[in-house]
């Protein structure tokens, strides 16, 4: 019905000059000619390939003797003498729109078809979140732990024990404490928390915002970051991990985010590192975004890389299937670095976590 309807108006349009392909006294060469468009999406930048979520898209024509104009453009016809106009499109999500411009004179008409393709900001609900009111341990409805060193699967030369302890994890005042500090224990001469939603939350595509204040100190290396639900059949980094924010206290006033696949993991991994002030003493929005297209960092809602792989496989983009959330403070490491042998203990403070659909 739907297509039965557009092709209507289809017709409607070229049939209202009325004398497209009538002689009209010779004149059939003063017919309007090279018509061309020229679309420009509103917002967009490398980071945002589609526009900046408005869905206002500027039009330019350009034609030989035309007068007037007729556009059919998302099931609606417009029709008006200047050859520039505006149009903002409202159906939520990445969409590909095709565009039907015609131009008119007394003589006849002569159309083409447009594509345009533009992204639209859709309101996302809040489906789950952890505002860390409750004083004490973590809400084990929603937090579980790994605990150990390296040898229990996540290497990267890391120098801590991670404890399920209150000494490392605990809610206070409002926040959640992760706190990695110096101290012999199990061997280990550190010790910190890495706490995780597997088995009680993942989800797959929309916004991830974690308000936090960073650790200092030479060898800290927090991380607010991401990985498949089904890590334990398909292994890492077929699984995809997705690193919404990683910090290294030996390179402070900078951030970065990771994105690790087959494809891309240890030295050609996809990155890209913003500055950033007073992280570790001011709290910072760490966010990002996610859709069957591609996968959107922020830092106070200012985006400032977006991985959009041209050509989309399990090898390039696993991020169609579920994924968990992980807070954590690592320390040394091969990212960490050296630890400074003054160092005694840092904490990072997390508000909260919320995540949207």
């Amino acid at each position: 019905m739907k297509r039965s309807i557009f092709f209507a108006l289809i017709i409607l349009i070229l049939s209202c000059s009325g004398n497209d392909d009538s002689d009209n006294g010779g004149q059939n060469n003063l017919k309007p000619s090279d018509l061309t468009v020229v679309s420009t999406v509103v917002g967009t930048d490398s980071n945002n390939p589609n526009g900046d979520g408005s869905g206002k898209v500027d039009f330019t024509i350009s034609a030989t003797n035309a007068t007037y104009y007729k556009v059919l453009i998302n099931n609606e016809t417009l029709e008006f003498t200047q050859n520039t106009f505006s149009y903002t499109f409202t159906n939520g999500g990445t969409n590909t729109y095709s565009i039907i411009i015609a131009a008119y004179n007394g003589v006849g008409s002569v159309s083409i078809t447009h594509t345009v393709k533009v992204y639209v900001y859709k309101e996302l609900l809040l489906v789950w979140q952890d505002e860390f009111n409750q004083e004490g341990a973590p809400n084990t409805s929603n937090w579980g732990y790994n605990t150990g060193t390296g040898d229990n699967g996540w290497g990267n030369n890391e120098s801590q024990y991670y404890t399920n302890r209150l000494d490392n994890a605990k809610v206070e005042n409002g926040v959640l404490k992760i706190t990695a500090q110096k101290e012999a224990y199990q061997g280990s001469q550190y010790t910190s928390a890495r706490l995780l939603t597997a088995g009680k939350f993942d989800f797959t595509y929309g916004r991830i915002d974690v308000r936090a204040k960073l650790p200092a100190g030479g060898g800290v290396w927090p991380a607010i970051w991401m990985l498949g639900s089904n890590i334990s059949s398909v292994g890492w980094p077929a699984c995809g991990e997705i690193d919404i924010m990683e910090y290294v206290g030996n390179n402070s006033g900078k951030i970065s985010s990771a994105i690790h696949t087959t494809s891309s993991s240890g030295a050609t991994v996809n990155y890209k590192a913003v500055s950033i002030a007073n992280e570790t003493t001011e709290f910072h929005i760490y966010s990002m975004v996610w859709t069957a297209e591609s996968l959107t960092f922020m830092l106070d809602d200012v985006a400032f890389y977006t991985y959009n792989p041209t050509t989309k496989n399990d090898q390039t983009w696993p991020f169609y299937n579920k994924q968990f959330i992980i807070l954590n403070i690592a320390m040394g490491g091969n990212l960490g670095g050296t630890i400074d042998p003054n160092f005694t203990s840092a904490t990072m403070e997390i508000d909260y976590v919320r995540v949207y659909q």
